[in-house]
């Protein structure tokens, strides 16, 4: 009777364990379908600023590119996520020194010519401003050019 009881016990074990294994290994495949459902949603999901150009292009919009100078990188994606144009930039390193090219989506083009307008303004405007270090080293030689004063230093005994 003992044997018969702690027999049924271990089956009723064994049972279990085997229907809990299979019921874990069924939850991780459902969550693992759920996941990529996500990420097929994610991929489906606009982006939006800057991006590589394969996401870009992905979009079926068409693309048209601009030549961006390295100095005025920064000064272009700041402007161009301001008017949330979506871009993506490529450096071109055969050259010397390296050209970047910023694409656009075809979609954008009024977004992208008041990018393209700004842009060129700030540049035109940073190209006129004067070099500080061009004017400190205009200063440092005229302050060379300047008499050196002569220094008397006496000293005064007092009592």
């Amino acid at each position: 009777m003992q044997e018969e009881i702690e027999e049924k016990t271990v089956r009723l074990v064994i049972t279990t364990t085997k229907l809990s294994v299979s019921s874990f290994i069924a939850g991780v495949k459902a969550y693992l379908r759920h996941r990529q459902k996500k990420q097929l949603a994610a991929i489906d999901e606009h982006i939006q600023g800057k991006q590589s150009i394969d996401e870009l292009i992905k979009q079926n919009q068409g693309v048209t590119s601009m030549v961006v100078g390295d100095e005025g990188l920064r000064t272009f994606e700041r402007i161009a996520k301001k008017y949330g144009v979506d871009f993506a930039v490529m450096k071109d390193t055969s050259e010397k020194p390296p050209v970047f090219t910023a694409f656009f989506k075809a979609r954008d083009t009024d977004a992208m010519e008041a990018v393209v307008n700004e842009y060129s303004k700030k540049m035109v405007k940073k190209q006129e401003r004067p070099s500080v270090l061009a004017k400190l080293h205009k200063f440092i030689e005229i302050a060379k050019k300047q008499p050196n004063k002569a220094k008397n230093r006496t000293q005064e005994m007092t009592r």
